[in-house]
């Protein structure tokens, strides 16, 4: 058996060096062969086993997948989602509606690798190209229909979703915070493989109300738009609440349990890719009414008449965003709960700081993951550069929770950004566990 980790060769096996932005296999070779390989496949080198050198040994593993799986991948459909924000939640949003139609389908994305109800952990967001193609056999073994895979950049770098050929692909949006022209030109292209990747008889979905719509939409693709006015899928009479959401899909009315203005574009990618497979409206609609939150993606919770609302939005350009949805429906003060992550990211600390405090009624400042960092000097940095006096310091992040939900009065929301489905809090190297979304159902219980 052809093997990337050399901890798993067993008597007999192939071992292949796959370089990696961490790790080089190449260094695990003298390893595989004590525990026994019988071959190595190396991109240099000579070995005491039989050694094929290839010139690019993740091609070659791509080509190999590829051909070993090619008769299955035949009978599964595969989506792709690529973009900067919005990627977890339309997928998701994907798998239950298309689950919902009773078209078994599996997820492979940042929560996890979803499957028969399940949520497994996986290495990353969109793993690497060996532990992918396994995922997909496991859901095609499984009887699954569809697959939806999240596509991070990095990914497409990497060559992860090397040799597949995408039936369906997403593109929710693209933002180029601080980039500079060179960079956004890279981060564009990057991006544009995934639609390099679409079969013949696939279809490109594409947020035409984004402002880069049409570095995606490539010729020989068959283009699906929605979100514009002028869109094949357009939004008309948008209703926003603290409990659900309404609009009109081509004047067809949509009621989904999500808050909040980017879900109605997330819910439309999906609903896109429902009509696309084709299943009927009605049928989508009947699949719509019984969709969940999706966890800690601005996941609403009611507290008598005021909202709690838990998202992982954790850099400057993602709070601003989350800030300004919420403020399209708040019909009271908008008290937000933040910190930064510890070893990381710290010339955002100051920006991230002052742009709460500018935007929002109140702010409490706590800890997020403060890793090998003192808590008290991530919060001193953030706030060092606030001039208003609407805010206060609560470290200790459940009590911060507490004190936040105390504060609210009818019609407030409370905004618990930073950690959002994670079910931990990193403490030097240790992970304890921790879920905001526990900690507000707790209090509101109280």
């Amino acid at each position: 058996m052809l093997r990337v980790n050399s901890k798993e060769v067993n008597p007999g096996d192939t071992f292949l060096a796959l370089r990696g932005t961490i790790k080089d296999g190449h260094e695990y070779i003298d390893e595989a062969i004590d525990r026994g390989a019988a071959c190595i496949i190396a991109d240099h080198g000579e070995y005491s086993v039989k050694t094929i050198i290839v010139s690019d040994t993740r091609a070659y593993l791509a080509s190999y997948l590829k051909e070993l799986y090619l008769e299955k991948l035949d009978k599964v459909k595969l989506i792709g989602i690529a973009g900067t924000n919005g990627k977890t939640i339309t997928g998701d949003l994907i798998y239950q509606l298309l689950n919902n139609l009773n078209s078994k389908t599996a997820y492979i994305g940042t929560n996890g690798f979803y499957i028969n109800d399940e949520i497994k952990k996986i290495s990353s967001s969109t793993p690497d190209i060996y532990e992918m193609y396994e995922l997909i056999n496991k859901a095609i073994d499984s009887d699954c229909e569809n697959i939806i895979i999240e596509v991070s950049s990095r990914a497409i770098k990497q060559g992860h979703i090397e040799g597949l050929r995408f039936d369906v692909a997403v593109f929710t949006n693209f933002i180029i915070g601080n980039l500079t022209e060179e960079e956004k030109t890279a981060y564009i292209n990057t991006k544009i493989e995934l639609f390099k990747m679409i079969k013949k008889t696939g279809t490109a979905i594409i947020n035409k109300k984004d402002s880069y719509y049409q570095y995606f939409a490539l010729p020989q693709n068959n283009n699906v738009f929605y979100g514009s006015k002028d869109s094949d899928y357009k939004i008309d009479n948008i209703s926003l609440t603290y409990d659900f959401t309404e609009f009109d899909i081509n004047e067809k009315h949509i009621k989904i349990p999500l808050i909040g203005s980017q879900n109605i574009y997330n819910y439309l990618a999906a609903y896109v890719t429902a009509r696309i497979l084709h299943f009927p409206d009605d049928a989508i609609k009947n699949a719509t009414d019984v969709l969940k939150q999706i966890d800690g993606r601005y996941q609403g919770i009611k507290s008598k008449d005021s909202l709690i609302i838990i998202d992982y939005a954790y850099d400057k350009d993602m709070i601003d965003n989350v800030i300004n949805i919420t403020k399209d429906f708040s019909k009271g003060k908008i008290i937000t709960l933040i910190g930064c992550g510890g070893d990381k990211r710290q010339d955002q600390r100051s920006k991230i700081g002052k742009l709460v405090t500018k935007k929002s009624d109140y702010v409490i400042f706590t800890t997020d993951n403060p890793r090998h960092e003192d808590p008290e000097k991530i919060i001193n940095e953030m706030t060092k550069d606030v001039q208003s006096d609407n805010y206060e310091v609560v470290i200790n992040r459940r009590e911060a929770i507490k004190k936040g939900i105390d504060m609210l009065e009818d019609k407030d929301i409370l905004l618990v950004l930073g950690k959002g489905h994670e079910a931990f809090q990193v403490i030097g190297s240790d992970k304890i566990p921790y879920k905001d979304y526990n900690e507000v159902i707790k209090n509101i219980k109280r």
